[in-house]
């Protein structure tokens, strides 16, 4: 499958060398084309990079990875005739670290940053996954030996359902969970300061949650 991963930080990075080995074509998008080529060179011939719009018109699924208070303005220079009617899996969050440690949101309570791409992009099929765990648990959730979940949300179904393959048969997760709409990113987001300080109170050891019952 051609797939794109737009942005080259450690979660881009991550989950594009994780598709690669799997035999997918991945190309990176970046605002940067050289950031994106970079990573390239350290991997095999079905990587390839770019702009943020050449990777969306090659991706036929779309990892957003880009920095929350820029996705949007990212998804822009992606074009949205590139991206609709694909799925686009949010791994994004709205952190505002003008402050220090532990971050605030840009966005919480009455909206989301996954709603905002929604609303931006409405023929694109947005789906929140993967932003509740650290970058290194993302293809490989095996690095926890216990039982634990993964949230997803989104208003297709047909998306999630996608999105569900991809977790589990390409990365190896075991658990997700579905919390419905678009909407419920906003609990998902703002998940996320609590997250940050319970991993600076371990020295960012990896963990996760699970739901019991």
């Amino acid at each position: 499958m051609k797939i794109a991963v737009l942005g080259t930080g450690d979660v881009g990075a991550n989950i594009a060398a994780k598709l690669v080995t799997l035999g997918h074509e991945v190309k990176m998008g970046s605002r940067t084309p050289e950031k994106a080529n970079a990573w390239v060179k350290t991997q095999s011939k079905s990587a390839s990079g770019g702009t943020f719009a050449d990777a969306a018109a090659f991706g036929e699924v779309i990892f957003n990875c880009t920095l929350g208070s820029a996705s949007v303005e990212a998804l822009k220079e992606a074009g949205a005739e590139n991206l609709g009617g694909k799925v686009l899996i949010d791994v994004s969050n709205p952190l505002d670290f003008s402050k220090g440690m532990p971050p605030s949101l840009t966005v919480s309570n009455t909206d989301s940053l996954g709603e905002q791409i929604q609303r931006a992009f409405p023929s694109v099929k947005v789906v929140k996954a993967l932003n509740m765990v650290g970058h290194d648990l993302h293809v490989n959730p095996g690095l926890l030996k216990g039982e634990h979940d993964l949230f997803i949300c989104g208003d297709d179904d047909a998306a999630k359902a996608k999105t569900t393959e991809i977790l589990t048969r390409w990365f190896g997760w075991k658990s997700v969970i579905d919390l419905g709409g678009i909407s419920a990113s906003r609990g998902m987001e703002m998940y996320l300061p609590l997250w940050v300080t319970i991993a600076m109170r371990n020295n960012f050891t990896p963990f996760n949650i699970k739901v019991v019952k």
